[in-house]
């Protein structure tokens, strides 16, 4: 950050965008220690980040801060719960930090895109603690995981939002990116809580009873 500064004299925008995710998995077939991985890259990274700028901006009395959240900042994710945990992060403290720093000039936003066409999920951490009763679920998941990746948004969609938000006079501390994160906004919002669940469910296909345990009883 100090050679960014010495080159450019300050820092105007930090867009936070780093991130990995696990496979999809139980909750369970991860240990403590890759939780605590993912949060360190996907939540603790960007905590970094922030705090090495944030000097800069308070004495220039301007700058945004732009935070890849991820629609599973604002929904729950079946097998994928410590990378929707991180983002579930990123919300609060986004939304904490906006209210602190808006009168010095420096403003938050939380960018919230869902299924995005990059290399992510090809890049995701197997479970370190993968157990044989979700063998089965876990690839279910996995396929409906790649089936929705095949219609996924360019990333055009969201760096289009990032420019959007970095350059309003009047930023929002939220936005999603492309039809898909705004429609899950919008149902959040407006759908009951039971009606909401069950979509999940029956998006993911999870009520489909498990195989029972070798050697159990029918």
């Amino acid at each position: 950050m100090a050679e960014v500064v010495r080159r450019a004299g300050r820092i105007d925008v930090l867009v936070n965008n780093a991130g990995f995710g696990v496979a999809p998995a139980g909750a369970e077939e991860s240990s403590t220690e890759q939780a605590r991985a993912i949060f360190d890259t996907n939540f603790f990274g960007l905590v970094r980040m922030t705090r090495a700028v944030l000097p800069h901006m308070r004495q220039q009395g301007a700058g945004r801060i732009l935070n890849i959240g991820s629609v599973l900042g604002f929904l729950p994710m079946p097998y994928g719960a410590l990378y929707a945990a991180t983002k579930h992060a990123v919300e609060g403290y986004s939304e904490s930090l906006d209210h602190e720093l808006r009168t010095r000039g420096i403003r938050v936003s939380v960018i919230e895109p869902a299924y995005t066409k990059t290399s992510f999920d090809a890049n995701f951490a197997e479970p370190d603690a993968a157990l044989e009763e979700y063998r089965e679920i876990r690839a279910a998941v996995k396929r409906r995981v790649q089936e929705v990746m095949a219609t996924a948004d360019a990333p055009s969609v969201v760096a289009d939002v990032v420019l959007r938000a970095a350059t309003a006079a009047r930023p929002k501390l939220r936005y999603t990116a492309g039809g898909i994160a705004g429609r899950l906004r919008f149902l959040r919002w407006f759908l009951p809580v039971g009606m909401m669940d069950a979509g999940v469910r029956r998006d993911l296909r999870l009520d489909v009873p498990p195989a029972a345990p070798r050697g159990a009883r029918p």
